[in-house]
């Protein structure tokens, strides 16, 4: 499995404005001056992330790639349309394709690239959106009726369908295991285990953790266990999450460390970006949570960790 990523920010999409852009520029600009390299591309590629790249703006999608003929992707947040893109770059529409879509809770930064989901107009490509919700298709309709959207629901051309899951259930999907899990999100939001070939990738946002609850905590370390990958809501620090933010449904980046270390997990990815966090932000809280997993690892494996960022690919 390879697990890529179309969209990482949380709760709404957002973009580098000139301010962010320009401390880029001066940024780069001092490092360059620094390096003295002549080789102006191998001098870029040796910038930090943050300065020579984007974590990105899109809201939540993430594709699992299995290898075979299905697609498989976690969330239609405004990500689905560069997923799309993709997508049709590779097969025009002239190619039915199959589309798996996990869904892990029907807010609308969730849902609000599907009707820019290109498949969705063509008709000969099934798009299966699977989910634990009772209001998934009623969500889905919602969004495209008057008075929000111009293009009713009605109007697209592909086979959709809509895929009831019970949690704590297995289902083989698209050559896939794949388990949904309740996580604590107003509304409720579900996470998945999706394992192929002795591969696991877990999808975990939107989730908040009480790591006093010891219950809750081994509910969670058992759908995490021994993941090679897993995709965790970082949106808060811990401060954050455990004061001023505490019951809004989100998790800190040192909760996803505990958690993945008591789990066996190889790969940490941070995942749901506070919006307003430029990429100098981003790269610190990835910076401080390789510290602190290097500090809490005790007996433990070690754990990579990394921030996500819109199109990136981790191999399993």
């Amino acid at each position: 499995m390879k697990v890529r990523f179309w969209g990482t920010r949380g709760s709404i999409p957002t973009s580098m404005n000139a301010d962010h852009v320009r401390d880029k520029i001066i940024g780069a600009v001092e490092a360059l001056a620094e390096s003295g390299n002549s080789d102006a591309e191998a001098a870029v590629d040796a910038l930090p992330f943050h300065l020579r790249g984007t974590y990105g703006g899109e809201s939540s999608c993430v594709q699992i790639q299995t290898g075979g003929d299905e697609y498989v992707v976690c969330d239609m947040g405004s990500g689905a349309r560069r997923f799309a893109l993709d997508c049709m770059g590779r097969h025009g529409p002239g190619a039915p394709q199959v589309y798996n879509v996990f869904q892990s809770h029907v807010h609308w930064d969730h849902i609000m690239g599907f009707p820019f989901f290109v498949p969705a107009y063509i008709p000969g490509n099934k798009v299966r959106i699977h989910g634990c919700h009772d209001v998934l298709e009623e969500a889905y309709r919602r969004q495209q009726a008057d008075p929000s959207f111009p293009v009713h629901f009605d109007f697209l051309g592909a086979d959709i369908e809509f895929v009831k899951l019970e949690p704590e259930q297995t289902y083989q999907i698209a050559g896939l295991s794949v388990t949904p899990f309740r996580q604590l999100h107003h509304g409720d939001s579900y996470g998945y285990r999706f394992e192929q070939d002795g591969k696991v990738a877990v999808y975990s946002t939107d989730s908040e953790h009480k790591l006093e609850d010891a219950d809750e905590t081994a509910y969670f370390v058992k759908y995490f266990k021994d993941a090679d990958v897993v995709v965790f809501d970082s949106m808060y620090s811990l401060a954050e999450a455990t004061s001023l933010k505490e019951d809004w449904g989100h998790s800190s980046n040192m909760v996803g460390v505990e958690l993945c270390h008591l789990a066996n997990v190889k790969q940490l990815c941070l995942f749901h970006h506070e919006p307003i966090y430029s990429d100098a932000q981003i790269a610190q809280v990835e910076a401080e949570t390789r510290r602190y997993e290097e500090i809490m690892r005790g007996e433990a494996a070690p754990l990579s960790v990394m921030a996500s960022y819109d199109g990136l690919t981790v191999e399993t």
